[in-house]
């Protein structure tokens, strides 16, 4: 970065607060009250966050009379679902190309129930009124060097032919046309698959119709061991148990309380800014007049929308991994990717030279090596869990919910038929094979970035083996 581009990265962060911007706000609710004692009930949640709160949702929707506890270990949204960017996918399958590599013969059912979800999701939203600021507003994959165009221009032609359509590829013109870059080279515009949305708020919108519905909500209570009861579950908390006939695990990223599931994730930062808000001279200089959700089309990617009062989040470019997995608050504040983030910001969007940053944040995200999220049982089919959702969760968390509680009914549905959802992603080794091997993909797709795409021979072995890291 050059000396001038340095001093103004380092200006535009000078007096950002080191907290989500969504979780940074007076109309957070106030937390229930921790578990003492011991509690009875059918179905026990474990997690607050969306995969946890669309179980408990949607169990009570298919079941009014089921005596529903959730116990959450820190507050409602404290992790991911607060600390996201705000983009609620379709896609169930992390993209439709990670979906089409793994499952062509059933991509489009995928498709179609991660549509049918996204639908649910706004109708959820509409009938309970919860202000989340939801906007369907659509997504731009962006194109900044000649062969990311070149590849976006075959992949829209490949998407027509499968049938896939909806997608329409933009040139150079028209991408400016919907937003200005000098940095942009063309996209491709889904406009019915994403919707942007204000994460904290959904969550808290969520917890509310649960409390309205009769869940028994339960924040500050961490699940801490989970074993047979009867014919049933208990879970052991720091004061007390939930002995429930069914549980529900919600955690991502946190360790599971089935063991052999831990190898399946490992966590990795991810970084953001949320800038003051743009004046409407500012907000002009951009065009940005739809308001879609934008993502650069580089392996190391960044991701960037407006808020509702005309805020640019910029997010994305460095995943880290901490060695051997571990979870550390300390690692929410990356000086070093925050000013990095903040020099990509000015470079591609030079006009906008002299806003400041508001917020500077990261946090944990439960990745897989299949990128999309796996699904199964445990003790006699009374345990289920849902994790891997690799950075699209917003979304796709719904559907997670509904698989879980197909499994734990024990009945057979179209989401249980799927091979996504029998199947379980490579498990990660141990350590140090773990972290050398991130971060050997890690330096090998940033040398890809650099070099017009070309993947080296291990990428391509990882392709073979239908292996990767992502965020």
């Amino acid at each position: 970065m050059a000396p001038y581009a340095m001093r103004e990265a380092a200006r535009s962060l000078s007096d950002a607060r080191p907290v989500s911007y969504w979780l940074d706000d007076p109309g957070k609710p106030v937390a229930r009250p921790a578990l003492t004692g011991d509690e009875r009930c059918d179905l026990l949640v474990v997690g607050g966050g969306y995969s946890g709160l669309w179980t408990a949702l949607i169990a009570k929707e298919r079941d009014p009379g089921r005596d529903v506890v959730l116990i959450e270990g820190d507050e409602a949204g404290w992790a991911a679902s607060g600390r996201n960017g705000g983009f609620c996918a379709a896609s169930l399958t992390h993209g439709l190309a990670n979906g089409l590599e793994r499952w062509p013969d059933e991509i489009g059912k995928l498709e179609a129930l991660g549509a049918r979800n996204l639908d649910a999701i706004e109708e959820t939203v509409t009938r309970h009124s919860i202000d989340c600021e939801f906007e369907r507003t659509g997504e731009i994959d962006v194109a900044t060097q000649p062969h990311q165009l070149d590849e976006l221009r075959e992949w829209h032609a490949r998407t027509e032919e499968l049938g896939l359509g909806g997608i329409e590829f933009l040139d150079r013109e028209r991408m400016r046309g919907e937003v200005d870059s000098p940095t942009f080279l063309g996209g491709l515009l889904d406009r019915r698959g994403v919707a942007m949305l204000h994460p904290a708020k959904l969550v808290w919108g969520l917890k509310e119709v649960c409390l309205g519905l009769g869940v028994r909500i339960f924040e500050h209570t961490p699940g801490l061991e989970l074993a047979r009861s009867g014919a049933g579950t208990a879970v052991r908390t720091p004061h007390g148990r939930v002995f429930a006939r069914d549980v529900a695990l919600g955690t991502n990223i946190f360790p599971s309380l089935v063991k052999r599931v831990r190898p399946y994730t490992v966590p990795v930062y991810d970084y953001a800014l949320m800038t003051e808000p743009l004046t409407a001279d500012q907000l002009a200089s951009v065009g940005w007049r739809n308001r879609q959700g934008l993502g650069d089309s580089a392996n190391q990617f960044h991701y960037f929308r407006l808020s509702a009062d005309n805020r640019i989040l910029w997010g994305g470019y460095d995943a880290v991994y901490p060695y051997g997995g571990r979870l550390d608050s300390a690692l929410d504040q990356r000086p070093e990717t925050f000013l990095k983030l903040a020099g990509q910001f000015f470079a591609c969007f030079p006009q906008l030279s002299g806003v400041s940053f508001s917020h500077a944040w990261g946090g944990a995200i439960d990745t897989c090596s299949r990128f999309s999220a796996f699904f199964g049982t445990a003790h006699r089919g009374r345990v289920a869990y849902a994790a891997g959702f690799t950075g699209l969760g917003v979304g796709a968390t719904r559907f997670g919910a509904e698989v879980m509680l197909d499994l734990l009914s024990g009945r057979g549905t179209e989401r249980t038929a799927l091979a996504m959802v029998r199947s379980k992603p490579m498990p990660f080794p141990p350590e140090p094979f773990a972290w050398a091997g991130i971060e050997l993909t890690k330096r090998s797709l940033a040398r890809a970035d650099s070099q017009g795409g070309h993947r080296n021979l291990w990428l391509r072995t990882m392709d073979r083996l239908g292996l990767g890291f992502d965020s």
